[in-house]
């Protein structure tokens, strides 16, 4: 009798072929081409606006004196990173923009390459990608070089911008670079920790974390010149020591760019040694239950909210105790250099010369914050809902717009305790030294941002309605867009009606002057109307998943 042999052959090991290579990675291109193209047009037209203005709202105000003043003032250094070639309009723009770009590029490349990673993964939209012949650490690295990639033509269109509005090239092109490594390393930072947490939420988290402590370790080292070291170890400083438009230094911009190629490099090692939606870090098992707050709806919601909330509130609070430590040196500054302060009020920022104006100033500001909080609180809610996270909860005797409510409103109340967080922050940093703000007048100004942060809320329940792959970008609109416009505004003197647009022209600068109850009731009326709609959306959708 002949011996068969059962053993299963040999197969060895195919790589990925080329065609579904290229099929991933633009794959990843789809999913991130509508956001990176408003991070091109913003970084772009950022600076274009800043360089293209700057003789018509800046340049006589720069003399040798008012430079001097300025790059000594360590409030001004704080805050905004050290004014370098502020006689120049590319200098000027770096030092208006660059910080607030860098930010920007930073935070959206953490979280798209989370997202369109871990996010991905944990939802279970790659099982089938990962059920055939390429492994996952050729699809992660495929999104990561994707999202690399925009963020290249990022940096390219903020030098392009800037050379088309007739500055030196080679500033431009180290200005470019310095944005462009920034978001590169942030969005690897957010890469790595998506493989070592065991969910896309820890790991941004994890992110971000990296991010806010970069930027503060600049503001030390810009402010403190004992401590000026510390920009080595932050991609924030390291861009402001490259000084473009000044001394034009590639060194530090090589250190930036070696460290996010590092990152980049410990990815594909990183995932090699995982699970499937696992990680380095596994979380705990066999833990007590933990039945807390989950009684009703909106002790459900306020469960959810509890730690994203503590993390706002920390970072908030922490930037907002700065403002109130530098209360005293940016008022005495803009008081005895009035060219400053002029262009200040030019830009939307009235009446520093006294702590209470300036404290109004900062606190319009806080709309922006917290207004893109309400936006991304309703956006985890429609994330939720596609990975089916709430599915035993939607299939309760509940209606939808019962849940909704309870969310938003836990959200709303949310919005309240970060602005009296700020306002709290802002009069203990204030007292601390010295400055004539009463805790009153600090909460009242906090507060008085409440509308704005109502208003993204409403846009982002109707876009959970009607647009829900939008919900964040519509959300966050009413905030940012509107403070954007509200500064292309006073800068390029548009007519008075299309600053009217923006929610910020209808917010007393409180405390300096009492609260636009008018303006504030009309912001709360838009917002309720837009979350009427939403909810009928919302009520008479389908589930996604």
């Amino acid at each position: 009798m002949t011996a068969v042999d059962t053993r299963a052959p040999q197969v060895p090991p195919v790589t990925a072929p080329s065609a579904a290579g290229r099929t991933v990675t633009w794959l990843a291109v789809r999913q991130l081409r509508h956001g990176a193209s408003i991070v091109i047009l913003l970084v772009a037209g950022m600076s274009a606006m800043v360089a293209t203005t700057y003789a018509s709202t800046v340049g006589d105000a720069m003399d040798a004196a008012a430079l001097a003043a300025l790059a000594e003032n360590p409030a001004i250094r704080t805050l905004f990173g050290e004014p370098v070639a502020l006689s120049t309009a590319g200098g000027f723009t770096v030092w208006r923009t660059g910080t607030v770009l860098a930010v920007l590029v930073g935070v959206w490349g953490l979280l798209t390459a989370t997202r369109i990673t871990r996010g991905e993964e944990d939802a279970g939209r790659w099982d089938l990608l990962l059920a055939g012949r390429i492994p996952l650490t050729t699809i992660v690295m495929r999104h990561i070089t994707t999202v690399v990639g925009a963020l290249l033509l990022a940096g390219l269109a903020t030098a392009g911008a800037l050379i088309a509005t007739g500055t030196p090239p080679v500033g431009a092109l180290l200005h470019g670079a310095g944005v462009a490594l920034v978001g590169v390393f942030f969005a690897a930072a957010g890469t790595l920790a998506a493989q070592i947490f065991p969910a896309r939420g820890t790991a941004t988290g994890a992110a971000t974390t990296l991010l806010g402590a970069g930027l503060l370790i600049r503001m030390i080292g810009d402010g403190i010149d004992a401590l000026g070291w510390l920009r080595w170890l932050s991609p924030f400083g390291l861009i402001a020591l490259s000084r473009p438009y000044d001394a034009n230094r590639a060194l530090p911009l090589m250190v930036l760019a070696l460290a996010a190629f590092a990152l980049l490099a410990t990815i594909p090692a990183t995932t090699r040694h995982r699970d499937i939606r696992g990680g380095w870090l596994a979380p705990r098992t066999g833990r007590a239950p933990r039945l807390a707050l989950l009684g009703s709806i909106p002790a459900f919601a306020v469960r959810r909210l509890l730690r994203p909330l503590a993390g706002w509130t920390a970072g908030i609070g922490a930037y907002y105790l700065l403002i109130g430590f530098l209360a005293v040196s940016m008022t005495d500054f803009l008081a005895d250099n009035a060219q400053f302060a002029d262009l200040a009020a030019q830009t939307g920022f009235a009446g520093l010369g006294s702590v209470e104006g300036y404290a109004a100033a900062t606190f319009g500001l806080l709309a922006i914050p917290v207004g893109i909080f309400t936006a991304v609180r309703i956006a985890t809610t429609a994330a939720d809902e596609t990975d089916r996270r709430l599915t035993l909860l939607y299939a309760q005797p509940v209606t939808r717009t019962r849940l909704l409510a309870g969310e938003a409103a836990v959200t709303a109340g949310g919005a309240v305790i970060l602005t009296a967080a700020a306002g709290l922050a802002t009069w203990a940093g204030a007292t601390a030294v010295g400055a004539p703000l009463h805790v009153d007048k600090a909460l009242t100004g906090a507060v008085n941002v409440v509308p704005v942060a109502v208003l993204c809320l409403g846009a982002a329940i109707f876009a959970l309605g009607w647009l829900p792959r939008a919900i964040a970008l519509i959300g966050a609109l009413p905030a940012a867009g509107g403070f954007l416009l509200q500064v292309i505004a006073d800068s390029t003197g548009a007519p008075h009606w299309v600053g009217q647009l923006s929610p910020f022209a209808h917010l007393a600068p409180v405390p300096d002057v009492p609260p636009n109850w008018p303006g504030t009731a009309g912001m709360v009326g838009i917002a309720t109307v837009l979350t009427i709609i939403g909810a009928y959306g919302y009520q008479h959708r389908d589930l996604r998943d």
